[in-house]
C-alpha cells in the first residue's frame, strides 16, 4: 500500500485547506513528496502529517511564515528553540498590551465617579534653565524618542558636572497632535549653562500656568489622561493657546516597570493666581 496522500487527503489529514497546501509548496515552505511532471498533481507522503500540524499550530500563534521555515530548517535543536522561544516572547509582550487595553476600556465604559476630577489641580511655575534637545518627531516614534534623548541629556548634564534642579520634561507641539509629525523637545532642569554636545542645548523653560493631571504607567496609555484634563479646561473656560508639556515624576531611570511610571500632564491655561512652585512640577 502507498504511504503517499493525495493533496485532497493531505488537506484532510491536516485540517489545511487545499489552497493553503499550494501556497505552502510554492513558497518552499512544506513541500509535496512527489509532484507529477506530467499533471502537476501532487502527493505527500504521511510522515510529512507531524510536519504540517506543527506548521498549522504555529499559524495558529500568529508565528511569520518565515519565522516558521527557520524553525523548520534549524541546523540543531537549540536554534530551533532560540526561534521559537523568541516568537512566544512577542506573544507575551503582545498578550500585555492587550490585558491592559482590555483593563482601559473596562475602566472608560465604568469609570470611577468624581476621581478624575479631584486629581486635577492648578500651578504656576517660573522659567528653569535647563538642557535640553529638540527635533521634529512623528507622533509615532515619539516615545522611544523622548526616552533617547532623555538618556542623552542626563548623560550630559552629569558629564558636564552639572546638577539636575527638576524633574525631566518635554514640551509638545499641536502639530504632533493634529498632524502626527511636529517639534518635540525635552529638557532636564540643570544648574549651567550647559555646553552644547551633540543634540544637547541650553534650554530655557518659559514660565506658564498650567492645569496638571498624573498619569500613573506607560506612555501609551497616557491619552485617557490627556482627555480628562482637555475636558476639565474646556468646561472651566480656562484654555489658552500654547504648547502641551509632560513632567516625568518616575520613569525609566527608577524603575523598569513601566506600570509604576509617573508623568504630569500639563495643560496651559489663563493665569491662576496661585504662589509659584519654587521646583518646576512635582
Amino acid at each position: 500500500m502507498s504511504s503517499h496522500l493525495s493533496i485532497g487527503d493531505f488537506s484532510r489529514a491536516t485540517h489545511m485547506t487545499v489552497k493553503t497546501l499550494r501556497h505552502y509548496h510554492e513558497i518552499g515552505l512544506l513541500e509535496p513528496a512527489d509532484v507529477d511532471p506530467q499533471t502537476g498533481y501532487r502527493r505527500y507522503a504521511a510522515d510529512q502529517i507531524p510536519t504540517a500540524q506543527v506548521v498549522r499550530r504555529f499559524r495558529d500563534l500568529g508565528m511569520p511564515l518565515d519565522d516558521i521555515r527557520a524553525v523548520l530548517t534549524a541546523p540543531d535543536v537549540e536554534s530551533r528553540n532560540r526561534q521559537i522561544t523568541a516568537h512566544l516572547s512577542r506573544l507575551e509582550e503582545q498578550l500585555g498590551r492587550t490585558r491592559r487595553a482590555v483593563t482601559a476600556l473596562r475602566d472608560l465604559l465604568a469609570p470611577p465617579p468624581g476621581v478624575a476630577a479631584a486629581a486635577i489641580g492648578l500651578r504656576s511655575v517660573p522659567a528653569v534653565q535647563a538642557a535640553g534637545v529638540t527635533e521634529t518627531v512623528d507622533a509615532g516614534d515619539c516615545a522611544a524618542w523622548c526616552q533617547g534623548a532623555l538618556g542623552e541629556l542626563c548623560a550630559t548634564v552629569a558629564g558636564q558636572g552639572l546638577r539636575e534642579t527638576g524633574h525631566p520634561g518635554g514640551v509638545f507641539a499641536d502639530e504632533l497632535f493634529t498632524s502626527h509629525r511636529g517639534q518635540a523637545t525635552v529638557f532636564v532642569p540643570c544648574t549651567g549653562p550647559v555646553r552644547p554636545v551633540g543634540r544637547v542645548r541650553p534650554h530655557m523653560v518659559p514660565a506658564m500656568e498650567l492645569a496638571v493631571i498624573e498619569h500613573c504607567g506607560p506612555p501609551s496609555e497616557v491619552d485617557r489622561a490627556y482627555g480628562t484634563l482637555a475636558a476639565y479646561v474646556a468646561r472651566h473656560a480656562l484654555a489658552v493657546s500654547g504648547p502641551i508639556r509632560e513632567y516625568y515624576l518616575v520613569g525609566r531611570r527608577e524603575t523598569a516597570d513601566s506600570g509604576r511610571w509617573r508623568t504630569e500632564v500639563c495643560w496651559p491655561v489663563f493665569r491662576t493666581g496661585t504662589t509659584p512652585s519654587t521646583t518646576p512640577a512635582g
